[in-house]
């Protein structure tokens, strides 16, 4: 008897028996609520803030996306992925994920670490010289750093061929370098440029170390030039630390960073719509950016100087925020993580290298960025006190989000996974959390 025809008689015993198949459209086998210990009464909650939110004109559109046990237990979307182009949001919806992308970028750095390339505690300059003997800056000096530091172009030039070291006025020379797993944690003593007002984030923006016309070795060519926050390892900040790690994974892969999340991450995980942008043929299925409006009414079309472009390949690969990415790829990647670094037979990491990530790694002090009660981890936020947080989470859920609003955890004791995607930028705060909360309250076993 042929393949085709068992195939056949195999459907059609399952018609006759009414046993549904399971499906895998949305990235991950589908099951009902129930069969995995939630409340569909409960989950449609979330279907009906999401509603209002859209109703109210508070967002344009938004998809949720519950999982529990390995399977999508439920999925719900509403409003428009694109108003001005007609475009309904709809499960294939392509999202800016900012970052979102950082999870990425640190299991990247943590398969090779896994191939035994460096040690976490080694120093960034092993790999990036341009990043050893820092000094940093004296924010208690008189005027620190003597302004806003504008770098000369012939200076640059010098410095590019390691010369000469630029030395900023009232800096201090830093107790160590930074290390991997300080850029993995964001205690490198680097900033972002734009969170913040510092002496520091304002020479990032005056000399330009945002701009993305650059490849990742010219910014971080760039960033040797300029003297960190902080000391290393003595604070949590968030920052292009990152970003840096997207260098170290082509200085030790030998890889651009793009091909190397493509081939070790994307395909084996089969994110078929994940990468730095929208191609062609898939910007029908492109989420627009939008912004609460200046009055406070209701939201508008962001301004187009706010997003990176994601519309071609850029020469810049943001491992700090530089992704597109599905409800359905996200939830594959974030499914591979529960499972201990592995999703239907490709292993990407180690379980125990999984359990190392997901552990807070800044014990001293919450975090500015997270909830009170929670640390960070190689990558992601860590629930440490549930009495601090006052969240439903458990302690040792993780997660992290993006700037327009995405978001995603992973509970490892209640086998639950939840992705939120959005596109406001700046994003509201609640609409993530509002989600979370209601996801939790629906689990019934």
């Amino acid at each position: 008897m042929s393949n085709i025809r068992i195939l056949r008689i195999f459907i059609l015993t399952l018609v006759i028996t009414g046993i549904a198949a399971p499906t895998f459209a949305q990235g991950l086998p589908q099951t009902t609520p129930e069969e995995v210990g939630l409340s569909q009464e409960r989950l449609d909650r979330i279907d009906k803030a999401i509603r209002e939110d859209v109703e109210n004109n508070e967002l344009r559109g938004a998809l949720a996306m519950v999982a529990r046990k390995g399977k999508l237990a439920y999925i719900t979307y509403h409003g428009m992925a694109d108003t001005e182009k007609d475009i309904p949001m709809a499960e294939d919806t392509i999202f800016r994920i900012y970052s979102m992308t950082k999870p990425i970028t640190s299991v990247a750095v943590m398969m090779l670490f896994e191939e035994g390339h460096f040690f976490l505690d080694d120093p960034v300059s092993k790999f990036i010289p341009e990043l050893g003997g820092l000094r940093v800056i004296d924010e208690d000096a008189e005027n620190p750093g003597g302004g806003v530091f504008n770098l000369p172009d012939e200076i640059e030039e010098v410095s590019k061929a390691r010369k000469v070291k630029v030395i900023p006025a009232n800096t201090v020379p830093s107790n160590r370098d930074m290390t991997i797993r300080d850029l993995l944690r964001h205690t490198s003593g680097l900033t972002y440029g734009f969170f913040g007002n510092t002496k520091v984030d304002q020479m990032y923006q005056q000399n330009g170390v945002l701009i993305t016309d650059m490849n990742l070795e010219d910014m971080v060519r760039k960033l040797g030039n300029f003297p960190l926050l902080f000391q290393p390892g003595e604070q949590w900040h968030y920052s292009l630390s990152v970003d840096v790690l997207g260098r170290l994974v082509e200085v030790v892969s030998g890889q651009s960073f793009d091909e190397f999340l493509q081939d070790r991450i994307f395909a084996p995980l089969d994110m078929v719509d994940t990468g730095f942008y929208v191609p062609k043929e898939k910007m029908n299925r492109f989420a627009n950016l939008y912004a609460p409006a200046k009055d406070g009414e209701g939201i508008v079309p962001a301004n187009p100087m706010m997003s990176f472009n994601f519309i071609a390949k850029p020469r810049l690969f943001s491992g700090g925020g530089g992704l597109v990415s599905t409800g359905a790829d996200y939830l594959r990647f974030c499914q591979m993580m529960l499972n201990g670094g592995q999703l239907d037979g490709e292993r990407l990491l180690s379980r125990k290298t999984v359990e190392l990530m997901t552990v807070n790694h800044c014990l001293d002090a919450d975090l500015p960025m997270a909830k009170s009660g929670y640390g960070f981890g190689l990558g992601f936020a860590v629930a440490e006190n549930r009495g601090r947080s006052a969240s439903l989470a458990t302690e040792g859920e993780y997660n992290w989000g993006g700037a327009a609003g995405t978001r995603f955890w992973i509970d490892p004791e209640e086998e639950f996974i939840g992705i939120y995607m959005v596109q406001i930028l700046p994003h509201i705060y609640t609409f993530g959390s509002e989600f979370k909360q209601l996801a939790y309250q629906a689990i019934s076993d």
